[in-house]
């Protein structure tokens, strides 16, 4: 992150785990206006005050002024949710909507009261103006402004085809910019200059028109609201920076290496001795693993980052990180739970031999009988024809056209700066290549697992192999501690069959058994277990209990289950 913007966080109000009571209050009562709003539509204005607004406005105007109520409404209660983060733009869309929906409660059939609540809000956003100071994405506005033209072009241009289509109506003989006129205001709910000889028929023009402005509006300000988004600002010295953090600091962590993905932003401590990496998705400011750095570096850079979430309206999250991160989130303000562990073999004690590791030995020794061989060597010393092998394999083996991973996963193969990765092939009797696991460097003494791909139609036993025979080959390479997958509440799938077990316990069970149909958490646990390793457990920060739901499609969203706008870049990216 540049310096300027670190400099920006610290002068930011310092975070809060949760929003002032007066911010949230206000977001409330925008929300409860909207529903006020909504609500008085739908019931008809009182007798005789629409003929006479019919001596100012038709018919047509009325009932667009009823459409732009209720549009208005749910808008309010849309901006609630940006209200409650402190965003600047939602409290000024909010403000030009309390102004109009005095004017547009006393159009649609002169309704003081819901006029008089709607004048209330507009004096209340005003004076709490200084509690909403989030940045917006700069971006959203040319977004929201190509909406608005567009849509209004459309309903113009639909306006006129109409009114050409019903030409023998007209009184009179209107001019091109007569019509233009009547199509333009139209988009706003006012009459213009064209008189039909039918009433139906002017109507039918006006809600056409008023239609499409009202979208116009609507689809505006949702553009304007989104989320701000932030492109990973990385230059080649903030990677060399964080190599050389992960080689003096690298053995605390067995994520740290992650952090080079390229579609990660760094945050910086003010001395460049620890940072942060995160992604920001759909207002969420996701960071993985522990901070990068010395312990002593972690409240600065925890603490710079959390104000620049609070600075651009970000809800701040940080997924699987340690115990020691977790308590250093935990002191900064955050809530942490337990979300699973982490499977880690200690190399030197690591044995197939006796009963434990029954069903391993035997799938090992199975591959090896049908002629498969397994090498296992550091990436710089592939061959380039090996290396060129390597990526072909990898992505024939990749289930699906996304590349999944964010915690987890470098999601990249055979770069010049990950040379210090071990890469492991499994072939076949004819040479084939049928299965592939990748390594990043964990610190000096470990190795955390990245890749993992196999051929399915090579048969069982080939992961086992290469899991075996990368413990024999990692104690030659000096690796003490080898780090698998991780495995989603683990203490659940490990609990569940016990004797004892709960009736909340069995239901998490059966949950996480549906669950593993789409995403193989069962399956991952499963895998990890049968080679009898220690478990480090990894956790979830966040700020408050209401803020899981949107943590929860961010996390899914990052680790590529769900769509993301830059999906396809970080695909390329990967690649």
């Amino acid at each position: 992150m540049p310096d300027a913007d670190v400099a920006q966080a610290d002068a930011d109000p310092p975070w809060r785990p949760q929003p002032p009571l007066s911010r949230v209050a206000v977001a409330r009562l925008v929300q409860l206006v909207g529903a006020y709003n909504i609500i008085t539509v739908l019931f008809p204005s009182p007798h005789g005050r629409l003929g006479e607004l019919g001596l100012w406005m038709p018919a047509s105007g009325v009932l667009t002024a009823r459409a732009a109520s209720a549009a208005s409404g749910l808008l309010l209660i849309y901006l609630g949710l940006g209200l409650r983060r402190g965003k600047h733009r939602a409290w000024q869309v909010a403000v030009v909507l309390a102004g109009a929906g005095v004017v547009l409660q006393l159009a649609r059939g002169w309704h003081y009261d819901a006029a008089v609540v709607s004048a209330a809000l507009l004096i209340m956003l005003i004076v709490v103006r200084r509690r909403f100071h989030a940045r917006a994405d700069p971006r959203n506005r040319w977004r929201a402004l190509a909406a608005l033209l567009g849509f209004a072009a459309a309903g113009m241009a639909i306006g006129l085809a109409e009114i050409g289509l019903r030409s023998r109506f007209l009184v009179g003989r209107p001019g091109v910019l007569d019509r233009v006129r009547e199509s333009a205001l139209g988009l706003i709910g006012v009459s213009g200059p064209l008189r039909f000889s039918h009433p139906f028929i002017a109507q039918q023009v006006s809600y056409t028109t008023g239609m499409f402005g009202s979208l116009a509006v609507g689809v505006a300000v949702v553009l304007l609201l989104r989320p701000a988004h932030r492109l990973p600002q990385r230059t080649a010295e903030d990677d060399d920076t964080v190599r050389g953090l992960l080689h003096r600091f690298g053995d605390v962590d067995s994520l740290g290496y992650f952090a080079l993905r390229p579609d990660k932003s760094l945050f910086w401590a003010p001395s460049r001795r620890a940072v942060v990496a995160y992604r920001v998705i759909n207002g969420v400011s996701l960071a993985s693993g522990d901070p990068i750095g010395p312990a002593s570096e972690w409240p600065q850079v925890i603490g710079g980052w959390l104000a620049d979430c609070a600075a651009h309206g970000w809800t701040p999250a940080v997924l699987g990180c340690g115990t020691a991160g977790g308590k250093a989130y935990r002191r900064a303000g955050l809530d942490v739970v337990e979300v699973g562990d982490e499977a880690i073999l200690d190399v030197a004690g690591f044995t197939v031999l006796g009963r434990p590791l029954r069903g391993v030995r035997q799938a090992v020794g199975r591959v090896e009988r049908a002629g498969f061989t397994c090498e296992v060597t550091r990436l710089r010393d592939l061959t380039p024809p090996a290396l060129a092998e390597a990526r072909r394999s990898a992505e024939a083996f990749r289930d699906g056209k996304v590349e999944r991973g964010f915690s987890m996963a470098l999601s990249r193969i055979g770069d010049d700066r990950d040379g210090d990765c071990v890469v492991v092939t499994c072939r076949d009797p004819e040479g084939r290549i049928r299965g592939l696991l990748q390594f990043v460097p964990w610190g000096t003494h470990g190795l955390s697992l990245d890749l993992m791909r196999g051929d399915r139609t090579a048969g069982n036993g080939i992961i086992e192999f290469m899991v075996v025979s990368s413990v024999n080959a990692a104690k030659a390479m000096g690796a003490e501690r080898i780090s698998l997958n991780f495995a989603v509440l683990r203490s659940v799938f490990a609990r569940a069959d016990e004797l004892g077990a709960g009736p909340v316990l069995r239901f998490s069970h059966r949950l996480l058994m549906l669950a593993s149909k789409l995403w193989q958490i069962e399956s991952l646990y499963r895998s990890n277990v049968k080679y009898q390793p220690s478990w480090s457990p990894r956790f979830l920060c966040f700020p408050t209990v209401r803020d899981l739901p949107r943590i929860a499609v961010a996390a899914l969203s990052a680790e590529a289950f769900l769509p993301t706008r830059d999906r396809r870049r970080r695909t390329e990216a990967g690649r």
